[in-house]
């Protein structure tokens, strides 16, 4: 296996978690210890900024309450990470907090910016905010999202960034759809074994193989120039089950692929890892980035 791999640190994991998810001493920490990926999630505030929240509720991961976008950048600033759900003193950090701190730090590591609003916004002026929050990073920096229609309006007022698209809401699979949230798309498991609400999915006249490449297919042009599919790692082993090669799929149209989130210690992942690597996988999602680069440089014992 030669072709190359770059792991990503989910909300600046190392592994052990030495600080918590998405603050500024996590970050750093990844930073110094030569990441490849940073990965950290970003949720519009009422002006100026992004904060770093995964939530659009201040309540499950910060001291705050209310919706994050009712809240300015200036209040933000009084709010602390909850982590584990007990308040810590790590403030909670705001984008333009990291694009300091990765031109502080010049090098390899890209960051990945996890896009979060999923509802439309009233105007255009938070994507705008948010093309010129990142441009100074410029090919470091990488903004990802499931909401194709945020990332196709953002591409208007940034013709040059980078983009990913996750499909998760679009397709998925689950060896368990019956614990799923209700609330999560897609709602249904279609006729082919994987959750898909579109009209496709809901008899089965192809083949698996077929029905796979033909939505995959259909996904590839809602955003624009897109340069990374985001995938949970499970889909494609489940497509590869299927008989549908999803890297190689992906590469011959000139898209790298993400699997998502690999830990090694949990049952099954070590074993997913080393699967998804003789597939070719490029980037590598996880929270515990030392063990998955051992295990796939062969030096884990």
């Amino acid at each position: 296996m030669t072709n190359p791999f770059l792991i990503a640190h989910h909300m600046g994991a190392l592994d052990g978690w030495p600080h918590p998810a998405n603050t500024l001493e996590a970050i750093e920490a990844s930073l110094r210890d030569g990441a490849d990926i940073i990965e950290i999630d970003a949720t519009a505030l009422a002006d100026h900024d992004y904060l770093l929240v995964h939530d659009p509720v201040l309540e499950s991961e910060t001291t705050g309450t209310g919706e994050v976008g009712a809240l300015s950048s200036a209040a933000a600033r009084t709010l602390r990470v909850k982590w584990r759900g007990a308040a810590t003193d790590h403030a909670v950090p705001q984008l333009r907090d990291v694009v300091a701190l990765f031109l502080r730090h010049p090098g390899h590591t890209q960051l990945q910016i996890d896009f979060k609003n999923a509802v439309p916004f009233a105007s255009d002026e938070p994507l705008q905010r948010l093309a010129d929050i990142v441009a100074p990073l410029g090919e470091r920096v990488i903004v990802s999202s499931g909401a194709d229609w945020q990332m196709r309006r953002l591409r208007r007022f940034a013709p040059r960034l980078r983009l990913g698209y996750d499909i998760m809401w679009a397709i998925d699979w689950s060896a368990q759809p019956e614990t799923r949230d209700p609330r999560e798309l897609p709602k249904t498991v279609g006729a082919y074994g994987y959750l898909d609400d579109h009209p496709i999915a809901a008899r089965r006249i192809w083949s698996t193989t077929v029905y796979l490449e033909n939505r995959i297919e259909a996904l590839l042009g809602l955003v624009p120039d897109v340069k990374v599919f985001y995938v949970r790692w499970s889909f494609i082993l489940r497509c590869h089950a299927d008989g549908f090669d999803l890297p190689a799929f992906l590469h011959a149209r000139g898209i790298a692929i993400d699997a998502w989130t690999l830990d090694v210690g949990r049952p099954g992942h070590a074993e997913a890892c080393l699967a998804l690597r003789a597939l070719g996988v490029d980037f590598y999602k996880t929270n515990t980035p030392h063990a998955v680069r051992d295990l796939l440089t062969g030096k884990a014992r």
